[in-house]
């Protein structure tokens, strides 16, 4: 259970260290970049093995990883934008319910069974991410403010789904370690060459405060996918309680720290959206 503890908390951090970054003007793609890089480091120490660049040129997933380190850098990027612009709860909300995009995958792949209950929670998870996101504005306005959430949305349930499907099918047990870290290395290289073409374009430096940043959240968004599997490793508790528990534990958490520590404004319609987001996790995992 600590480990899933642990897990909830360090994905509602990357949310909050989001805002942090909007709060104290540090540049979120430069920090991004930096946070691939320590993620990187991070999962190459966690491989026991000796590590040769034969063994990931000529590796299966090779060209997976590539693809997912241009998602990985683009979507966290959009995870960012979307917790300044739109709030905690938005982002929470709207990268959580990505889990449907893997569901609906897995029925037409892999041939899974789906029920009543299933597609209840897929429709209901569509209908949350409006409502979280809707904002009491004008026409145009919300028009602009919601197709950051839409777009986290759809985006994080690609790379899960990529993710899912790649280390099911190419990837061994004990190369998970290598292939995650391969994707940050990939995020991070693809990242250098957009801050390099924009530093071209216009010479800028990277300040201190960016560096410490990026790497406090390359920790953090390590050690989120790092616990997680430590807790679905658990012999007492069923994978699918503890995907429901973290995803709703940190829809909530998100929200309740938006409200306390960064005063933003929830409408009743937002609520609803949130609590039928929770209901949708609910149903969709347990189903």
């Amino acid at each position: 259970m600590i480990y899933l503890l642990l897990s909830i908390t360090a994905s509602t951090l990357i949310f909050i260290i989001f805002k942090l970054f909007d709060k104290y003007q540090i540049n979120t793609l430069q920090a991004i970049v930096v946070n691939y890089l320590a993620a990187c480091l991070f999962g190459l120490w966690s491989y026991e093995r000796s590590i040769t660049m034969n063994e990931i040129v000529t590796s299966k997933w090779i060209f997976g990883a590539i693809g997912l380190g241009f998602l990985f850098i683009a979507i966290f990027n959009v995870m960012a934008m979307t917790a300044q612009r739109n709030g905690l709860s938005v982002a929470s909300v709207a990268s959580k319910m990505s889990v449907i995009i893997p569901v609906i995958f897995g029925i037409y792949v892999y041939h899974e069974g789906v029920g009543v209950q299933k597609v209840i929670g897929i429709l209901l998870a569509l209908v949350s991410v409006y409502l979280t996101s809707v904002k009491p504005k004008s026409s145009k306005n919300l028009t602009k403010g919601l197709w950051l959430p839409i777009l986290l949305f759809f985006g994080s349930g690609v790379i899960d789904t990529s993710i899912k499907y790649i280390e099911t099918t190419y990837v061994a047990e004990n190369g998970i370690p290598l292939f995650s870290a391969t994707i940050f290395a990939f995020a991070f290289i693809i990242g250098s060459l957009i801050l390099i073409t924009k530093a071209i374009k216009k010479p800028y430096t990277i300040p201190l405060k960016t560096i410490l940043g990026g790497s406090v959240l390359g920790i953090v968004n390590y050690f989120s996918i790092y616990y997680l599997l430590k807790a679905l490793n658990h012999e007492h508790l069923e994978s699918s309680t503890l995907f429901t528990v973290n995803n709703v534990a940190i829809v909530m958490a998100s929200t309740l720290l938006g409200l306390v520590v960064f005063k933003e404004s929830i409408s009743k319609v937002n609520w609803i959206g949130i609590f039928l987001a929770i209901i949708s996790i609910v149903l969709v995992t347990l189903a």
